[in-house]
């Protein structure tokens, strides 16, 4: 490794530092979802979150937005939203001399961090056009191109609670997302720190410490990391166990898996274990590394079969197996 690297690496783990004190500030407790969300928007991905009201979502997308300097815009998912609410529309324009034409009218989505409340209440052509967005970066309306400005990142929210009347993502659009992130219910301690910070008369900041171009330079870094032969192969038997029909496959991947994850899930696992491996001050990635993010990359591309779902089997357990029982080696 040479000097270059091991400054660039010193540095990269110093900003993290920085950018969860600034996190730190304003969100209380949630410090496992604030690494799960950072490692996946330096991976250079998007995030599924699932989680009920209340727990932070809107609050750390607008906050990270601050601290790096860029774009936010939160878009509200509802059956009567259409593509054109988010993407835009050409609409026209007439000049003073009386001639009319069309204008490009640019909707939320030219934005850099996208905040997609529960998309999964909007119809299937409405979630398709912020996919679209998602996978090429860029927006088509009526052959004209728009690319989006980078770094460009959606996180979308789902509700677990309320399910009926909802458009749920297909398999292959789930797939667009680099994490799923569970929020879990915060413990009393957390709530009380809560209360603290939001009940009283000065409401706490973040301050902005990044540009965007800081940000891409970090996700740029990443990419450089390298990952030894054994740990590839490694992160490959884990995406191949959660097939069941492939030979050797688990008793429980078997029993209760429909369908496995695509090679996304390897790349997934591949670039947050790298951020995972800068972040702790590395410049290789570790079994521990890939542990961390596993669930992330994974949970969200299993597809349960009936008696998986009828016996209420959760896809993190079956991760949990794949990951004790597949051989390192």
């Amino acid at each position: 490794m040479t000097e270059g690297i091991e400054a660039q690496v010193e540095k990269f783990s110093k900003e993290i530092n920085r950018i969860k004190e600034e996190m730190a500030k304003v969100i209380v407790g949630q410090e496992k979802v604030i690494d799960d969300v950072l490692r996946t928007i330096l991976a250079g991905g998007h995030i599924l979150v699932e989680g009920v009201p209340g727990l932070g979502k809107t609050l750390i997308v607008r906050t990270l937005g601050q601290i790096f300097s860029l774009d936010f815009s939160r878009i509200q998912f509802t059956p009567d939203l259409m593509p054109a609410d988010i993407i835009g529309t050409n609409i026209i324009i007439e000049s003073e001399t009386g001639h009319k034409s069309f204008t490009f009218q640019k909707g939320p989505i030219f934005s850099q961090i996208i905040l997609a409340d529960e998309v999964n209440r909007a119809t299937p052509k409405t979630q398709s056009a912020l996919l679209e967005a998602m996978q090429e970066h860029s927006v088509t309306v009526h052959r004209d191109t728009y690319p989006l400005t980078e770094p460009f990142v959606v996180m979308a929210t789902q509700n677990p609670i309320e399910m009926e009347g909802t458009y749920p993502l297909p398999e292959a659009q789930l797939d667009r997302f680099m994490s799923k992130i569970l929020i879990q219910y915060p413990p009393e301690e957390v709530i009380v720190g809560i209360i603290d910070s939001t009940t009283t008369e000065i409401i706490p900041q973040a301050e902005t410490i990044m540009s965007s171009d800081d940000v891409r330079t970090m996700i740029d870094l990443v990419r450089h990391v390298p990952i030894a032969s054994h740990i590839k192969s490694y992160i490959a038997r884990l995406v191949q166990a959660t097939h069941p029909e492939i030979e050797g496959a688990l008793p429980m991947a078997k029993q209760y898996v429909k369908y496995g994850s695509s090679p996304r899930g390897a790349q997934a696992i591949a670039l947050t274990s790298k951020v995972s491996a800068i972040q702790d001050g590395r410049y290789n990635v570790s079994y521990d590394d890939i542990y961390a993010n596993l669930f992330n990359s994974l949970r969200h591309r299993i597809i349960l079969s009936f008696e998986g779902e009828a016996e209420g089997i959760e896809a993190d357990a079956i991760l949990e197996e794949i990951y004790q029982k597949i051989p390192r080696d």
